[in-house]
């Protein structure tokens, strides 16, 4: 049952595995390629080192300027920033509410109460 409410987090977590994993193994054959270029020998953890720092060092460039934008852009919807509040939900309910009124103001208030009923408001 919750494996199916999070279908987006388990393709972007298979989605990274993946990534993460052909990461690892091209690193292996170009660090494999590259030491027998300068005779050296090959040592799992001169590999480790050097594809984990490649890692990290992409992770700071990229993922930390993707989580901030992702994150910045919340906060500032968040706190309501001008851009936010341009088109709220509050507006487009009192857009609405103005044209019920302007198309059948007789009637009005009998379609409000059987919106509100319909539509429970939170």
């Amino acid at each position: 049952m919750w494996k199916n409410k999070r279908g987006y987090l388990w393709v972007t977590l298979a989605l990274f595995t993946i990534s993460l994993n052909f990461h690892w193994i091209f690193a292996w054959f170009s660090y494999i390629d590259e030491q027998k270029e300068h005779n050296q020998p090959v040592e799992i953890s001169d590999y480790f080192k050097m594809t984990f720092r490649d890692i990290m060092e992409n992770w700071q460039s990229e993922l930390l300027q993707w989580i901030w934008q992702v994150a910045g852009l919340n906060i500032l919807w968040y706190v309501g920033s001008p851009q936010s509040k341009k088109e709220g939900d509050e507006r487009k309910e009192e857009k609405m509410d103005l044209i019920i009124k302007m198309l059948d103001p007789k009637n009005d208030d009998a379609i409000f109460k059987e919106l509100d009923t319909k539509y429970l408001k939170k």
